[in-house]
């Protein structure tokens, strides 16, 4: 892992999670997505709700949309994993 020369672990933290924050409200602004360069893309998609499987259900109800949160990580960083994980594989027994 590469370090920061002065940079605490708590200073680290703490830029890092302001980051996330910046990404969340880009998002809940209603962004279209949120590109990291070298890492990935956050977007938000719009899914159908699944059919219900309440054994009472009740009437009209509406098959609302919902949104969830995707990541699409980068071509870098699925070499870099795929990567790791064969020197992985080659080091077990």
């Amino acid at each position: 892992m590469k370090r920061v020369p002065n940079l605490s672990r708590r200073e680290a933290t703490r830029i890092f999670e302001c980051a996330l924050q910046e990404i969340a409200d880009a998002l809940s602004k209603r962004e279209e997505s949120v590109k990291l360069h070298e890492f990935g893309t956050f977007f938000i998609r719009e899914r159908t709700r699944r059919p219900s499987r309440d054994p009472l259900p009740t009437e009209g109800e509406p098959n609302r949309r919902r949104k969830i949160l995707n990541f699409r990580p980068s071509i870098g960083l699925k070499e870099k994993v795929e990567k790791a994980q064969g020197r992985e594989a080659n080091r077990r027994p």
